[in-house]
């Protein structure tokens, strides 16, 4: 008897491992791994050769060359976690279905960037700079014009490749690659407004004329939610400032990575610029400390866990560093009693559910006039029946899947302490109005979750990062701006009313 055990992936190259299961049966186990195709035998998926990407994937682009000696990882699409087997007993075909923590159905493969890796690329990066600093603002802007015209070509793949590596709805992917491209778009006009100023002397016949220089080099380390649309906001200023960009991406989206370095890279060998002008890294956190260790960059910038971004900003400034840091949120819209309700309840379900939850800006906590409570959530109740949850790729989808499966254990450990807080103390706790649960399904899909809590609750000061909205009332104005502000994160806030008044009262 012959037992073959293999992934299913088109164009197979074989590997043929013999082992003996028992010595007392003549029995041999082949083990076949189909390597090249992957998930790239899916017709869905074919569009990601048009950017550049194939099964197996080099994950750091230094001295302008594509390498990579770290760990190899797979790129997992969060709307499906399994490995599919064919067992092929006595030339039978049978297909059977199996989920793992550790080996799930990947998109593709991407080797990371070693240590050595990085060393390699800092030392080209920090030669460019001596170079891109020298060219004048305005030619910079015209690279990063460029790059905003390449992205264009290759918005809808991109986009598409947002969708299905970090989970976000399609119309959410491709709004964050045309965030970059108006980035490009703000830059290049920005590239030709680098002023300085003159400034009177009190001595006689004397000015002071200051001038802006580059700092050579900006570190940018991004996280899973907008996996590219933070390293736009960041690199097109940079670049067109005259600094030399270091990306490090989420370790869990890295053929985006891959596929924006691709185009950026594009664009500067068009001009015959060095391509260490632009240097990323793939890996995972003893790249991102790195980053923030080393003295050639002087500003960094961390978009990630308010935990995490701590520890950048204690490390950068150690070294007497400059930091960017945009960490967590628990963001508050206030709904007075003049609002239109069905405008508000509209905006709050996408600001709430969009992302599923896991924006830095989401909505996490609904503020509502007593007098309109009930009528504010009546609607809301609604809307949230017609949310629709599935894979974010296809046409009507709302809800795409949590990123990952630890996000999604996240969000059960949360309902989890919302619910025994409710038992402890009941004047603190939550009524789960709506949602609560995960979906049993093969991707990281909750149910969108509407909590009745009061503003004291402890559960209510932490982020959850995942589609949960905690409701409650307030009676003045002046409650209400003192409920938003009572959480650490803040990060922003909104309001609905009609009331001029109201609205120049909460800005402040």
């Amino acid at each position: 008897m012959i037992r073959l055990s293999l992934y299913i992936y088109r164009n197979p190259i074989l590997h043929f491992v013999s082992s003996p299961i028992s010595t007392s049966l003549s029995l041999l186990t082949l083990s076949l791994q189909f390597e090249v195709q992957m998930s790239f035998a899916k017709k869905e998926y074919e569009f990601l050769k048009e950017i550049g990407l194939g099964p197996h994937n080099l994950g750091c682009y230094a001295s302008g060359v594509w390498r990579g000696n770290g760990p190899v990882i797979t790129s997992i699409n969060p709307s499906n976690n399994q490995v599919w087997l064919i067992c092929l007993s006595d030339c039978k075909i049978s297909f059977l279905k199996f989920e793992f923590d550790c080996c799930k159905f990947a998109i593709a493969e991407v080797t990371e960037a070693s240590t050595e890796d990085y060393e390699e690329g800092m030392k080209a990066c920090f030669e460019a700079a001596k170079t891109w600093m020298q060219i004048p603002a305005p030619k910079r802007g015209e690279i990063v014009r460029q790059i905003g015209d390449a992205l264009r070509a290759k918005l809808q793949q991109l986009g598409r490749l947002v969708s299905l590596e970090m989970g976000k709805i399609l119309a959410e992917g491709i709004g964050e690659v045309q965030e970059i491209i108006d980035m490009c778009d703000f830059a290049v006009g920005l590239s030709r407004q680098l002023n300085g100023s003159i400034i009177p002397s009190e001595r006689p016949n004397h000015m002071m004329l200051e001038m802006w220089n580059p700092l050579g080099i900006v570190g940018v380390i991004t996280a899973f939610n907008f996996p590219c649309a933070v390293l736009g906001w960041n690199a097109c200023l940079a670049l067109v400032c005259g600094d030399c960009v270091v990306w490090k991406g989420a370790p869990t989206t890295p053929l985006i990575t891959i596929a924006m370095t691709k185009i950026v890279a594009g664009v500067l060998e068009k001009n015959n610029l060095p391509g260490a002008i632009f240097t990323s890294f793939c890996g995972g956190a003893e790249i991102g400390q790195a980053i923030a260790k080393d003295t050639r960059i002087p500003l960094v910038s961390f978009t990630g866990s308010s935990k995490v971004g701590l520890m950048v900003q204690k490390t950068v400034n150690e070294r007497f560093g400059k930091c960017l840091l945009e960490l967590s949120g628990n963001n508050a819209i206030i709904v007075m009693d003049d609002a239109d309700i069905q405008l508000a309840a509209r905006s709050v379900l996408f600001a709430a559910v969009g992302t599923a939850g896991q924006r830095c800006t989401t909505c996490r906590r609904l503020l509502l006039h007593e007098s309109i409570y009930q009528r504010v959530l009546d609607q809301l109740l609604e809307v949230y029946k017609q949310v629709k949850i599935g894979d974010p790729l296809l046409s009507g989808t709302l809800l795409g899947p949590l990123h990952t499966r630890a996000a999604r254990e996240n969000f059960e450990k949360g309902i989890e302490i919302i619910k025994s807080q409710a038992l402890a103390v009941s004047k603190n706790g939550g009524k789960i109005l709506t949602g609560g649960s995960a979906i049993e399904s093969e991707g990281n899909f909750v149910q969108p979750t509407i909590v009745e809590i009061s503003p004291n609750a402890d559960v209510v000061k932490e982020e959850l990062f995942a589609p949960v909205l905690y409701v409650m009332k307030f009676q003045t104005l002046k409650e209400a701006i003192e409920i938003n502000n009572s959480v650490p994160q803040g990060l922003s806030s909104s309001m609905f009313t009609h009331k001029p008044e109201v609205i120049f009262k909460w800005i402040g």
